[in-house]
Formats: C-alpha cells, structure tokens, sequence
C-alpha cells in the first residue's frame, strides 16, 4: 500500500521533470548532524544515533519507518528525557546512516543491527517503539530475543498483507519507481507523504524539505529501493502470538498507508496488546499529534506493568 502511494506520484511527477543528485554528509550534516560524536560503528555499519538522559536509566529505542529519520522522533524523545535513556537512530537506509554497505536491507539484517547496536551500547533490555515498517521490525525482533525487550510500542505497524503486498514474495514494484533515483521533486514528496496525515495542513515546507533531505542523502534512494524489493511478507501471526510484552498500539483513524482496521488484526492475535486510537490523525499521530499521543505513551512507559 506505501509502495503504491508512492508511484502514484512518481508518475505524476514525469509531468514535472527535476533532475535531483544525492546530497553529501558535509551538506546535510551542518542543518541535521547534532555531533560528529553521533555516529556509531555497529556490525559493519556507521549508524546516526541520539542517545539522551542518563546511561543507567532504562531504555527507549525508537525505529522509524519508510522515508523517515530520527527527527521525525524530537517531540516524543525529548518529552521523557531525563527520567529514560531515549535512543533514536536513522535505520539503514535513510538519513545520515546511508545505506547498509552489505547492500541487505531486509527486516532480518535490521534486527540483527539492532541488537548489536544494544550490545555496543550496554543496553540489556529496552522499550522497543516502532511505527510502520519500524513496527514491524520491532514486532519482529521482540519475538526473536523476547528477553531484550521490556515493553512494545506499535505505531500503525506494518506487518499483514495488503493488494500489491502479499505474503512469501517480493512487493509488486512498479519500473517507474526507479525514476525516483533521479527526481525528488517537493512536491512529489509532498504528494507521496499526504496520505499519512489526517490533516495536509501539518505537512509544512520546511517538514516536507526536510523528508526530502533524508531521501537525497548519498545512497539512500538506491537502498530504498533495495529494501523495497528485499522486504517479503510472511504470516505475522505465529510471531505476534508469541510476544507476552506489554504492547501499546497507537492508530490514526485516519491513516490513508496501512488501513487503521489492520490495528484488530493485533488485538486478535497479541495477548498482551491495548489500543489508543486518534480519531483526527493519520499514519504518524507521534508526528501530526504531539499533544495527543504524548500522554498515552508517557502513562504507558512508566507504567509499573509485570513483564
């Protein structure tokens, strides 16, 4: 469903050619790199990481999804800091981080970057907080090592399979869409991204800028592609009935990327799950709904639930 959102307006953009070269680290980095410190060398690869509040406190890491960075997570990731050591980090793929030079950007090498980059860090246990296909590597990983993960956090995961994306092959990927190599309009990032919200009016130029800054970093473009191709659905459900962390689901009624119905698939097969739902916002409430979200997630991360 994100993969056909975006070339829709891919084609739309050829009316509108703009030929667009990657953008190097010494031009994004003056406006997005907060320290040369920030990057962190884990298995094989160079990782964007923020990592605030004090080293002892437990952990929150926060996995972003498609097209997505770290900034996308400032609001939510400064709201508990000081009382929870808050970890953001650009995934392989997007941002800063680039691509993965293995050139795997399958949801199997996500996990694994992960929870290396929780051994490099000295974390034994963490809240794991995904949103769409960052979801659906937390589900994932949390299934796969259960004791490193003290609470889940699912923000519209992606996970179960939609027309174009079915279970046990490759995503149906348009040729088209290898023109986005090439042309990176702001209005086609505009137009790719107005799904996702319940209100168009959030999506600001210097939010959109931004986005696009991202997607033009050296590399990410092709690695987006990859991850496209590489990304093959299986059956979330025997991976869902096995977590027993607490899980807090967070949906926009009015997500136009993953179908916000998709959230009873969850609280079907998860024996630990709740649902906050947001009428007025779409994919990112975190994002569009700062106000809104930010005490659900707070009551839940501090919440003294047995795990």
């Amino acid at each position: 469903m994100i993969v056909t959102a975006i070339a829709v307006v891919v084609l739309i953009g050829l009316a509108v050619w703009r030929y667009a070269g990657d953008e190097s680290e010494t031009e994004l980095a003056p406006t997005y790199l907060r320290s040369p410190t920030d990057f962190v060398e884990v298995a094989g690869v160079r990782l964007h990481v923020r990592d605030d509040g004090p080293k002892n406190a437990p952990a929150v890491i926060f996995l972003h999804g498609f097209g997505a960075s770290l900034h996308t997570r400032e609001p939510w990731a400064t709201s508990p800091a000081g009382s929870l050591r808050v970890i953001r980090i650009d995934r392989p793929g997007i941002g800063l981080t680039g691509p993965d030079p293995t050139g795997d950007h399958a949801d199997e090498r996500s996990i694994a970057v992960l929870a290396a980059l929780m051994d490099k860090l000295g974390i034994a246990k963490a809240v794991i907080v995904g949103n769409s296909i960052g979801g659906r590597i937390a589900w994932k990983f949390t299934a796969a090592q259960p004791t490193r993960v003290d609470k889940l956090v699912l923000i519209s995961p992606d996970g179960f399979a939609s027309p174009g994306f079915e279970y046990g092959k490759p995503p149906e990927v348009p040729a088209v869409m290898g023109l986005m190599r090439d042309s990176m309009p702001s209005f086609m990032v505009r137009m790719s991204m107005q799904p996702a919200y319940g209100d168009p009016k959030f999506m600001t130029p210097p939010f959109i800028e931004r986005y696009r800054d991202m997607m033009l970093a050296t590399g990410v473009r092709g690695a987006m592609m990859a991850r496209m191709t590489q990304s093959i659905l299986v059956p979330p459900e025997p991976y869902l009935q096995s977590i027993t962390a607490p899980t807090l689901l967070m949906w926009g009624e009015k997500d136009g990327m993953i179908p916000f119905a998709n959230s009873q698939d969850y609280l079907r097969v998860m024996k630990n799950a709740k649902l906050v739902s947001y009428p007025s916002l779409g994919h990112l409430p975190h994002e569009e709904g700062v106000a809104e979200t930010i005490g659900a997630l707070r009551a839940f991360l501090t919440a003294n639930t047995p795990t």
